[in-house]
């Protein structure tokens, strides 16, 4: 599972590449052009490009998927250079877009694919991400910047499954593949957890299917799927009355796990959007994997 929190205004700015909306006359100093060369500089992984095309105002606000709101610059910037870091290569193929302009601002609505490519033991793993995105820019001094943007999921219940691709053809193998890759399904062991976004980590003891205890507010896990690595469930934290459920990508070797967890209920307030509300997950596995025959 990819780590959502940093799936922020990188989906934002790789996806901004349009043409120019019907009813809008292009202006090669307006605020497409701007777009334009912000996503030139993702696609690059230039982080001091997009800088320079984005405004730093200390209470500037963007919102994005899990949850996670960011006010002020260096906080995403420290996100953006994260994703840079972790993944191969970025792909944001645009389905729709309407762009408007009146004065100094300028505002967007889209839809989107963010594509993220992971290499994982020589082969590229990639996960479709179908975002919804809007946002606004602001020209001052004569250049265009964004100063806010809102991105959201368009399926409510997307499972993020990351697909793999070979990095070079396969050799042929006379046993099975399927045994030779079998995933890894024992989940028993100890893992520390770690939240990314308070930093705040505690440990969980499950048993085989996922099932047990957590050392956070009584709390406890129930894993409901687990099939193609992809792991999902629930956790309860007695203690603090909260509720809510968890999605996960198991790596290869069933060592590692990364991915979002949500509420579904806070004391007595039941109706939670899935998904709208939590953060992000890195898993790691503090025991050995159980050897398969």
């Amino acid at each position: 599972m990819p780590d959502f929190s940093r799936i922020v205004f990188l989906a934002l700015s790789g996806c901004l590449l349009f043409t120019a909306s019907p009813g809008l006359a292009h202006d090669s100093a307006g605020p497409e052009s701007a777009i334009r060369a912000l996503v030139d500089a993702n696609a690059a992984r230039d982080l001091d490009g997009m800088s320079r095309l984005m405004a730093h105002d200390a209470d500037a606000t963007g919102y994005t998927i899990g949850g996670r709101k960011y006010v002020g610059w260096p906080e995403l910037e420290r996100d953006i250079r994260d994703e840079f870091a972790f993944v191969e290569k970025l792909e944001m193929p645009i389905t729709d877009l309407k762009v408007w302009t009146k004065g100094s601002l300028a505002w967007f609505a889209m839809e989107l694919d963010y594509i993220r490519y992971v290499n994982e033991g020589g082969q590229l793993h990639h996960t479709v991400i179908p975002l919804r995105e809007s946002g606004v820019l602001e020209k001052r001094q004569g250049q265009w910047l964004l100063v806010s943007w809102h991105e959201s999921l368009r399926a409510a219940n997307w499972p993020a499954v990351a697909h793999a691709q070979p990095a070079a053809p396969a050799p042929q193998l006379v046993a099975d593949p399927g045994v030779l890759r079998a995933p890894v399904t024992d989940l028993s062991g100890e893992w520390e957890i770690l939240e990314v976004e308070d930093d705040k980590r505690y440990k969980a003891t499950l048993d085989k299917s996922g099932n047990g205890p957590y050392t956070q507010h009584g709390g406890h896990f129930t894993t409901t799927k687990i099939a193609d690595r992809l792991w999902q469930g629930t956790w309860q934290q007695p203690g603090n009355d909260r509720e809510g459920a968890f999605e996960l990508l198991l790596s290869e070797d069933g060592t590692q796990a990364k991915g979002v967890w949500w509420y579904s209920r806070v004391g007595t307030h039941k109706n939670i959007p899935p998904r709208e509300h939590g953060g992000s997950y890195q898993w790691k596995r503090l025991t050995q994997p159980p050897a398969h025959p």
